[in-house]
């Protein structure tokens, strides 16, 4: 099989144009790549993990939400396909390469370490400078346009969250339920109001269960009906988009792929990051081209049938994280294996030989980062008064 590299369409919808769409629509000028009409009030609900696949496979768990689907739209998700990228698209209007968050675990070149960028912040990471770009939420703030962010209560002060929902106001929820409600609640305010509602709900259960279990198709049901609900109570200029930040596959134990082992695969490499279903390896910085390029040409000769194996410059050259800043060149690897079979990537090394830290990893079953449809392709759905 080729190793031959899918390019990116930069011109395609994507997360990166829900939010720029939604303050065009309030405020009646401005980039609206969606095409929505003109609206008041914008809710746009996130669910981590709702791929367009996943839910029109399982239509008979979600009959509103599918059926919407089917009279609808799918967009591209960004990559790579995880939360951290595909959140901070979201909320930035910006793909990966020019907010800079490349990947769920990347290096960080200053302090050569590899750092976690949904739950990793610290003093060397500050979320209001290592998230580059602006915020939608700020720039509507700026506009006279009332920004709220509804999510639950942990997320409220993370590093994550003041990185990518900054402009926004945060307003806690425990349930689903408890969300939507107070999503009613700041509607009824009135006014010019853009609010993100995040459901976690979804893909919390997929990392645990996997998105064919049954714990994963009722919490299914329990969003199709809640989404229904809520959309019934939405007035005349109040618009609700549905959408996600990935898909999800499940991989079973019996598909880990472990590559600590192979010394062709690691020598020369410093630090290894990126999500199971997408690695970013970092090469030393003193090794030769000549084995940096021998390196590439191993893992492309042992895994071409089941990943896309591309140096940092192909891919992107490919457009895999749209425009890339300069700072953001060395978060990304000199290394992507982005999987395409229903595989994960794992290094089963011993932490003192240059293995993981841990191996919790290992016992997730659901799985996404990579660039198949069904972690890229996300539902789209228009309810409301973006339904005219």
């Amino acid at each position: 099989m080729s190793n031959m590299l899918p390019a990116l369409d930069s011109a395609r919808l994507s997360l990166a144009d829900v939010l720029p769409s939604c303050l065009a629509s309030i405020r009646g000028s401005g980039e609206n790549r969606l095409g929505l009409p003109s609206a008041d009030r914008v809710v746009v609900l996130l669910v981590d993990g709702l791929g367009s696949d996943a839910l029109r496979f399982r239509s008979g768990h979600a009959r509103f939400l599918a059926n919407l689907l089917d009279r609808g739209s799918t967009m591209f998700s960004g990559f790579p396909a995880t939360t951290v990228a595909g959140i901070a698209s979201l909320a930035t209007g910006q793909p990966s390469g020019t907010h800079g968050l490349v990947a769920y675990r990347v290096r960080d070149e200053e302090r050569d370490r590899v750092v976690n960028q949904l739950t990793g912040w610290d003093d060397g990471m500050q979320p209001e400078t290592w998230q580059r770009a602006t915020t939608v939420f700020e720039r509507a703030s700026a506009l006279g346009v009332r920004t709220t962010a509804i999510g639950p209560e942990k997320f409220r002060n993370s590093g994550f969250s003041k990185a990518v929902l900054r402009g926004a106001d945060y307003v806690a929820g425990r349930s689903i339920a408890d969300r939507f409600a107070a999503a009613r609640r700041v509607l009824d305010a009135g006014g010019s109001q853009l609010i993100y509602v995040y459901v976690s709900e979804l893909d919390v259960i997929a990392h645990a269960s996997g998105a064919e279990s049954v714990k994963w198709l009722e919490q299914l049901e329990a969003l199709d009906g809640a989404v229904a609900a809520f959309a019934s109570i939405l007035g005349p200029r109040e618009g609700l988009l549905v959408t996600a930040d990935h898909g999800v596959l499940d991989v079973p134990e019996h598909s880990h792929v472990l590559f600590g082992d192979d010394p062709r695969l690691v020598a020369g490499i410093r630090h290894i990051a990126g999500d199971p279903r997408c690695l970013h390896l970092y090469f030393e910085p003193d090794i030769p081209a000549a084995a940096r390029d021998e390196l590439v040409q191993a893992w492309r000769d042992r895994e071409q049938e089941r990943a896309w194996v591309a140096s940092r410059e192909e891919a992107i050259d490919a457009g895999w994280f749209g425009t890339v800043a300069l700072e953001v060149l060395p978060r990304i690897g000199d290394v992507i294996v982005a999987a395409r079979k229903r595989v994960a990537y794992y290094d089963q090394r011993d932490p003192e030989d240059g293995g993981p830290p841990d191996q919790k990893a290992r016992r997730m079953i659901g799985q996404h980062g990579s660039l198949t449809p069904e972690e890229t392709l996300v539902p789209l759905i228009r309810l409301g008064a973006f339904t005219r």
